[in-house]
């Protein structure tokens, strides 16, 4: 079994989990929602959760490694995990009988083994660190200045790295055995487990070699399988997925609003960087910038989270580490949902964490004594194409106006990067929060990177989204000012003979306008129009 990074923290039915199966030479079954991995141990079926299989790995390797028992650990994930995905790695971290200091994420650890290494300067500088591993692939930019790490911006995939490469050279292998034996291998595991391997086997040596030689006796039904592989064929089967690594390079620049030719530092990180092609094009888009290979990719990461374990533990006593600050970011907007589901950002993109960020809300109707907080990520103005990470109630609170309410929303992003949120009612004190822990919502890693785009891609969707809904409130406010008028006694008075039909016919049209789905901003300001110019001159002296 592998790949258990891109089961952890998702359910069952989420779409990059299904599209995994298909290739994984392993069984995956559904057991409440939650993907299990199904193995026959001593002649019986049995289940294990990804954090399970984490667990086993974390505890077996580290003790294994230093010959004594471990109770404490860091923890590092992929900078664009969710919430959901770093709650579920801290239970590993749990069932493994660790107590996890701090979960961080891998390029930032990266940074760190990098920037107290040989590199160690105190010179400020912008490193970038391309983290191209076995699932997953992120990128970050940080500003490094004595023991200071300051990361700018991330971005990346968390469904991205060299178990693509080989599943794509796996789908070309069996395509070329259907071709040569006229039989498909697609149904059976351990046919397809010992290609997999294989392939694995043949991308190492492309990364040395100009090409590999893939030969299985008996693979299937008793025939063998022999291909030659060039790098170039390789690369081939690749070229969009290698150049596709390049996006989120370009998402973080944009960023942190830094131009490419002021990045004085590119660090390789993770096995996958290995690959001649990836390393070129990866200096071609930085016009043939020299990369910075000082640093063994397969342990960078586990150097900077050792760091880091020693300073929290209080058991780091190099000068090195004495001034150590490390700040991260989060990597989207955190907020929640106002009326006409409108998204109000609390913490934006790339504050840096740990924060805490407050907001004031109130109510919308008259006496209301419930009032929801659903909480979303993302960076759209339409709540519905952000994720939704979930929904709290605070009730019951004191009847008051419309408006009158004053309810502090706080939002507290955590050293790990997990979510909690707390809404107060100011003239009682009554609160209530969540923490964000098992989000409804999963964020597949192309959702995240198309979040960002769309909402440069949509920004006039947005305004035009965002301006019909202050338009449409105003006329909702007007509205009601102007029937309060009409149905007093005393203020209908006022009001010229003839001109309260006119008016009460005014507001219906204003009102079918609003039920209206496609009524523009513009349509709804030229309903208020009509109907503040005729109450004006309705009211004006008799």
């Amino acid at each position: 079994m592998a790949d258990e990074v891109r089961l952890i923290g998702r359910r069952f039915d989420d779409p990059t989990v299904k599209k995994d199966i298909e290739s994984w030479p392993f069984k995956i079954i559904d057991d409440d929602g939650q993907p299990k991995i199904e193995v026959d141990y001593l002649g019986e079926k049995k289940s294990f959760s990804a954090q399970e299989i984490s667990a086993m790995v974390m505890k077996e390797i580290a003790e294994t490694k230093l010959g004594k028992k471990v109770e404490k650990a860091v923890i590092t994930v992929p900078a664009y995990f969710n919430d959901n995905q770093r709650q579920a790695t801290k239970d590993a971290g749990a069932i493994a009988g660790l107590n996890v200091l701090r979960i961080i994420n891998e390029p930032t650890a990266a940074a760190i083994a990098y920037g107290l290494g040989s590199n160690k300067s105190s010179k400020e500088r912008n490193v970038l660190i391309y983290d191209l591993g076995g699932g997953t692939f992120d990128v970050s930019l940080l500003n490094i200045q004595g023991g200071v790490f300051t990361v700018k911006a991330t971005a990346g995939d968390t469904h991205l790295g060299g178990q693509d490469f080989d599943t794509n050279l796996l789908d070309h292998c069996k395509k070329t055995f259907t071709r040569q034996t006229k039989k498909d291998i697609s149904g059976d595991p351990r046919a397809l487990r010992r290609l997999r391997t294989a392939c694995e086997r043949a991308k190492r040596t492309l990364s040395s070699g100009a090409q590999a030689t893939i030969e299985i006796d008996s693979l299937f039904e008793g025939e063998d399988f022999t291909v030659t592989l060039t790098r170039a064929r390789f690369e081939e089967l690749n070229a969009k997925a290698f150049a596709g690594t390049l996006e989120p390079v370009a998402q973080v620049l944009k960023d942190a609003a830094v131009d490419k030719s002021e990045v004085d530092e590119i660090v390789l990180v993770g096995g996958s960087t290995r690959i001649p092609r990836i390393q070129k094009l990866l200096s071609e888009f930085f016009d043939g910038k020299k990369l910075e290979k000082g640093i063994n990719p397969d342990e960078a990461v586990a150097y900077g989270a050792a760091v880091q374990a020693g300073i929290l533990s209080g058991k780091a006593t190099s000068a090195e580490t004495a001034d150590l600050l490390l700040l991260d970011v989060c990597p989207l907007s955190l907020g929640v949902a106002m009326e006409g589901n409108i998204f109000a950002p609390v913490v934006p993109r790339g504050s840096t964490v740990p924060c805490l960020r407050k907001r004031t809300f109130t109510t919308v109707a008259d006496n209301q004594q419930t009032v929801q907080f659903p909480v979303y990520q993302g960076e759209r103005v339409n709540c519905e194409d952000n994720t939704s990470l979930g929904e709290f109630t605070l009730a019951p609170i004191p009847p008051m106006r419309a408006g009158e309410a004053v309810l502090e929303c706080v939002f507290e992003v955590d050293v790990n990067g997990i979510l909690k949120v707390t809404a107060t009612e100011k003239t009682s004190g009554r609160s209530a929060n969540i923490t964000i822990a098992n989000s409804v919502g999963k964020l597949s890693a192309g959702e995240i990177e198309k979040m960002i785009s769309d909402a440069e891609a949509f920004k006039s969707n947005d305004e035009a989204f965002s301006k019909k809904f202050e338009a449409k409130q105003q006329l909702e406010s007007y509205i009601g000012r102007v029937e309060e008028i009409v149905s007093d006694p005393t203020l209908s008075l006022k009001l010229k003979r003839g001109q309260k039909e006119k008016i009460e016919s005014t507001i219906s049209d204003a009102m079918a306008a609003l039920e209206l789905g496609d009524s523009t901003a513009e349509d709804l300001k030229k309903q208020e129009l009509a109907l503040k110019r005729l109450v004006t001159k309705a009211m004006s002296s008799r």
